[in-house]
């Protein structure tokens, strides 16, 4: 039997939502109450569902924890499990991504944190050790901070390769490897930074959010701060996809599990607004890779509405059609069983919705 799980992290706690159909949800939580949950990943391999999240208590500081019973019990490490050694002078502030490798490289998992480092683990993540080429690559000194902060917030590995790794800085651009982590490469070639006094920066650029096309490995997507792009060389040059939009900036950006072309965004009002385009709650998809998008609203408010949605607020699951889904800082979360054309809300009155990640689950 299998069901959808649904993650939301909070402000202040993890809620869990468990539906056998995507039409009726039951949500249990806050779990990690009063912790502000930036991360949350959903891995399936090794015949089991572990659920990763990483949380920031006011009290302990950040860890990870991880549960293999979809939230029943959760287990922390005795010893920290995301630590920086001791000669980079650096300490943990947050775990911004929580990131399970593919098949091909079992119990890795990757870890980005502020200060914009890479960890990674080879246990499933409960142990994690810092990727020290990146943290010593000499560029890493002039990477800025967001208004959010510093994070290393993308994470992506190549299904066909496990030496291949993009991950995306805010604010240092996309950086690659094609060796396993040995070294890193600038990739934002294309990518604008208008507030720098160079738009056209080797990094530096403000990238939100990247994310990978399900069918072509070469392709991805990127939201960055005032412009989306798109790459089909794998990130050695980005081409931009956002005439047909209606706002350039925003953060969430997710990918069809499955349909080539075809990802998703929220676009919002820049650079100081920030707030919905128009005030109006609405999804754009693009089915053609970036050359046309259509709004999507059926089932969402058509009032004024003034829900931002974060960068790792959008998802979709893995499910025929595929689920989408996205949470906003009005802490309501709303839900399409079928590729987006159509919504409901799903659950409301949470705290701001930092993260959200689905997935159909065996129970």
């Amino acid at each position: 039997m299998t069901e959808v799980l649904l993650a939301v992290g909070t402000q202040k706690g993890l809620f869990l939502g468990r539906s056998p159909d995507r039409t009726a949800w039951s949500f249990t939580g806050p779990h990690f109450a009063m912790n502000a949950v930036y991360s949350v990943s959903i891995d399936r391999r090794a015949g089991r569902t572990r659920l990763l999240v990483g949380a920031d208590s006011s009290h302990w500081g950040p860890s990870v924890w991880w549960s293999d019973d979809l939230g029943a019990t959760w287990h922390e490490p005795s010893a920290p499990a995301v630590k920086f050694p001791e000669r980079t002078g650096a300490s943990l502030e947050r775990v911004w991504q929580l990131h399970p490798a593919g098949d091909e490289a079992p119990g890795v998992v990757y870890a980005g944190t502020q200060p914009a480092a890479l960890f990674r683990s080879e246990d499933g993540g409960e142990s994690f050790r810092l990727v020290e080429a990146l943290w010593d690559h000499p560029q890493r000194p002039e990477w800025n901070a967001g208004f959010g902060g510093q994070g290393l917030h993308t994470i992506l590995t190549d299904p066909g390769d496990p030496s291949s790794v993009t991950v995306a800085v805010s604010t240092g651009g996309v950086y690659r490897t094609a060796d396993g982590g040995e070294s890193w490469q600038p990739s934002n070639a294309g990518i604008r930074a208008e507030f720098l006094p160079d738009p056209d920066p080797e990094f530096g650029q403000c990238v939100h959010k990247v994310a990978a096309d399900p069918t072509d490995r070469n392709r991805l997507y990127l939201q960055n701060h005032g412009g989306v792009y798109r790459s089909d060389d794998g990130g050695g040059h980005w081409t931009p996809i956002d005439d047909d939009l209606p706002a350039t900036f925003g953060f969430g950006l997710a990918t069809h599990p499955r349909r080539p072309a075809t990802a998703y965004l929220f676009p919002l009002d820049a650079d100081y607004a920030r707030l919905p385009v128009g005030h109006r709650c609405r999804v754009f998809r693009t089915e053609d890779a970036g050359d046309t998008w259509q709004p999507l609203s059926e089932g969402l408010p058509q009032e004024d509405h003034y829900g931002v949605v974060l960068r790792d607020a959008l998802c979709t699951d893995d499910a025929e059609p595929a689920g989408v889904y996205f949470g906003n800082r009005n802490g309501e979360v709303y839900g399409s069983a079928d590729d987006g054309d159509s919504w409901s809300l799903l659950t409301s009155h949470l705290p701001d919705v930092l993260c959200v990640r689905a997935a159909v689950v065996a129970v």
